[in-house]
C-alpha cells in the first residue's frame, strides 16, 4: 500500500533535487521493513488468544474438594507452607545475579573487543576492577560468611569497641 502511494505522489509531484527514483524507491523500503514485525507481532496475538479460548472451552469446569489442594509433583503437601529461609540463601541468590549479570558485559565487550580498542580496554579493565573490589569488601564484611554474624567493621561493633576502652 505504501509503495502504490509513493507511485502516486511521484508522478504527480517533482522529486526533490538531487534524488533520482531509484533512490526513492530505496527510501521506500524503509516504510516496508516493518510489516515482518506487524505480521509477526499479529500472529503473536493470535496464538495467544487461540490458546486462552481453547483452555477456556476445553477446561475442567467442576469443582471438588480436591480442586484446591495444591500438590507438588502429584504428592500432597504436608505441613505449613510458612517456613523460615535463613538471609543467606537470598544474598548467594542475590550475588549469583549480579555476578552473573555481570559476565553477560564482558561476553558482550569480548564480542567488539577489536572495535573498541585500548578505550574498550581500559574500561572494562576499571569494571573488573571494580568488581573485585566489590567482591573483596563482601569478604571482609562477612556477607559470604554462613552461621553466626559478627561483622568487624560495622558501627555497632566500633561503638562497642569504643566504649569497651
Amino acid at each position: 500500500m505504501g509503495s502504490l502511494v509513493f507511485k502516486i505522489l511521484t508522478r504527480f509531484h517533482a522529486m526533490p533535487h538531487g534524488i533520482s527514483n531509484r533512490e526513492a524507491a530505496d527510501l521506500n523500503e524503509v516504510d516496508t521493513s516493518l510489516w515482518p514485525f506487524v505480521v509477526y507481532f499479529i500472529a503473536v496475538l493470535a496464538l495467544v488468544a487461540t490458546m486462552l479460548g481453547l483452555s477456556y472451552l476445553l477446561g475442567q469446569r467442576r469443582a471438588n474438594a480436591a480442586t484446591n489442594v495444591p500438590f507438588e509433583s502429584g504428592a500432597l503437601s504436608v505441613g505449613s507452607p510458612q517456613i523460615h529461609m535463613a538471609v543467606e540463601f537470598y544474598l548467594i541468590a542475590i550475588f549469583f545475579v549480579i555476578f552473573d549479570l555481570e559476565t553477560v558485559f564482558i561476553f558482550a565487550w569480548a564480542v567488539a573487543f577489536f572495535e573498541l580498542g585500548w578505550a574498550g580496554f581500559i574500561s572494562v579493565s576499571v569494571f573488573i576492577l571494580m568488581l573485585g573490589v566489590a567482591l573483596v569488601y563482601e569478604l571482609r564484611s562477612g556477607a559470604l560468611e554462613w552461621g553466626i554474624k559478627s561483622r568487624t567493621n560495622s558501627p555497632d561493633s566500633i561503638l562497642t569497641h569504643e566504649a569497651s576502652q
